[in-house]
């Protein structure tokens, strides 16, 4: 009996639930075997440091202003909940 057969024969005994798992299961397999063959981004990946320089040269580049510590410091606080003056 080849291996083909008894796979077939061992999903045929289980319940209908069951046999939908499998299926699933190997429609899962192929999907990521022929994904990890053909990858979705054909650029090369960068690191996160050289996305982020990336990033500021062209903001700079901009003329747009950077911001300050006290700039970024007010910003994580409006987007934690408020923001108050210290005096």
């Amino acid at each position: 009996m080849t291996v083909e057969q008894i796979l077939l024969e061992k999903w045929r005994s289980l319940p209908p639930d069951k046999q939908q798992e499998v299926f699933d299961f190997v429609e899962f397999l192929s999907w990521r075997t022929s994904t990890s063959q053909h990858p979705i981004s054909p650029e090369p990946k960068l690191d996160l440091g050289e996305k982020l320089k990336q990033i500021r040269t062209k903001i700079i580049n901009s003329g747009a202003p950077l911001l300050t510590d006290e700039d970024i410091d007010r910003e994580v606080a409006e987007r934690r909940g408020g923001y108050q003056e210290l005096e």
